[in-house]
């Protein structure tokens, strides 16, 4: 038995592990794939242009980016010249009346969040790109908005970054 480990196994197990040192890409658990020489990653501040939506909006999104790229890879982030850039605005925050009652009336609103992201890979430049992601959630037009506000903004925002992340590293 112990032979027979010696001349199949090992020798099997050896290529695996040879095949898997030559990979250009590496794996998180979240099924992104990195290339091993990005290592680094850097989280421009997100400007909020959008005419509504509470001021922190963009303090807020900018934070929760960088925590899912913390959380769901291996990158470190940086201040500045990260091999990795996320920058952007936030270029819309509209609500907007859904499903309309017979008395003309709204049963339910859509808060609808629109971001702008240029993604620079200064590693890879051809994974580059520039693009504007829109989410959205539905809720019940009786709601009190100002008591359900943060809620929905992090639901719809956790849609958006999950767009992103997508974009940028599980090439969707």
């Amino acid at each position: 038995m112990l032979k027979l480990i010696r001349k199949y196994l090992l020798p099997i197990v050896a290529i695996l592990v040879l095949l898997g040192y030559g990979c250009k890409v590496s794996y998180s658990l979240s099924g992104a794939s990195i290339s091993p020489e990005i290592k680094t990653l850097t989280v421009k501040y997100f400007n909020k242009s959008a005419a509504l939506g509470p001021p922190a909006l963009g303090q807020y999104f900018t934070e929760r980016l960088k925590e899912k790229f913390v959380s769901q890879t291996s990158l470190t982030p940086v201040d500045r010249n990260g091999d990795v850039v996320f920058e952007g605005t936030i270029t819309g925050y509209t609500i907007t009346p859904q499903s309309i009652l017979p008395n003309e009336t709204a049963a339910n609103n859509r808060l609808s969040i629109t971001v702008s992201v240029k993604y620079t890979n200064l590693k890879d430049e051809k994974n580059s790109f520039e693009s504007s992601f829109t989410r959205f959630t539905d809720y019940n037009s009786q709601a009190n908005l100002s008591s359900i506000e943060d809620e929905l903004i992090k639901e719809v925002t956790d849609q958006l970054i999950d767009d992103i992340f997508n974009k940028a590293f599980i090439n969707w």
